[in-house]
């Protein structure tokens, strides 16, 4: 097995962060990981709008990420930030009216290459931002995976499994929380300053 190592998306990383997405076709249409930052003039859309939104919030130290790097080419990707860096989430109306308090970080997204999936580089980017974020000075964290385990949970393509699975979460120490939508759900992690 190649060396992995995990990188911060900077403006350094970006080439690697950009390639990947372009290896994945832009992601859902050209979202670019987009979503879930605040409503912007500059996203207009567009797959490049979107493109330029998201390296321009790299630039301004806004978008973070912990890239999944082998033989310099990122495989994954778990996207993270405060809850001002990343305010959209899905249900959010739910989620707003039963919340005890914000987290501190949210991982929103996590994604993997096609040519690499099931292959626990999901875990491997999560595990990263978590590192990531303690060495940022740690706090309360929160995740949105998805609950398989329902009994009402169809099985889809593992592209569509944005934000990893409750398993993955609970093998990496988060604890659930409740229930957010049909099949998400929120956990929690208190991450230590590193």
């Amino acid at each position: 097995m190649a060396d992995r190592s995990i990188v911060a998306l900077t403006p350094e990383t970006w080439p690697l962060f950009a390639d990947l997405v372009e290896r994945q076709g832009g992601l859902f249409g050209g979202c670019w990981c987009v979503w879930f930052h605040p409503e912007s003039e500059l996203r207009d859309g567009t797959k490049d709008g979107n493109r330029n939104a998201k390296e321009h919030w790299v630039r301004e130290g806004v978008a973070h990420a912990a890239l999944v790097v082998e033989d310099g080419r990122a495989l994954a990707w778990a996207e993270y930030g405060s809850p001002a860096e990343l305010p959209n989430i899905h249900h959010r109306k739910q989620y707003d009216a039963e919340k005890e308090r914000d987290a501190d970080w949210r991982v929103t997204c996590i994604q993997v290459a096609k040519t690499h999936r099931r292959q626990g580089l999901a875990e491997t980017a999560l595990r990263g931002a978590l590192d990531l974020i303690a060495a940022a000075g740690g706090g309360l964290v929160e995740g949105y995976p998805h609950d398989m385990a329902l009994k009402d949970f169809k099985k889809v393509s593992a592209s569509f499994i944005y934000n990893g699975t409750r398993r993955m979460y609970e093998r990496v120490g988060f604890t659930y929380v409740r229930p957010k939508g049909q099949f998400n759900c929120v956990m929690q992690l208190q991450v230590d300053a590193a």
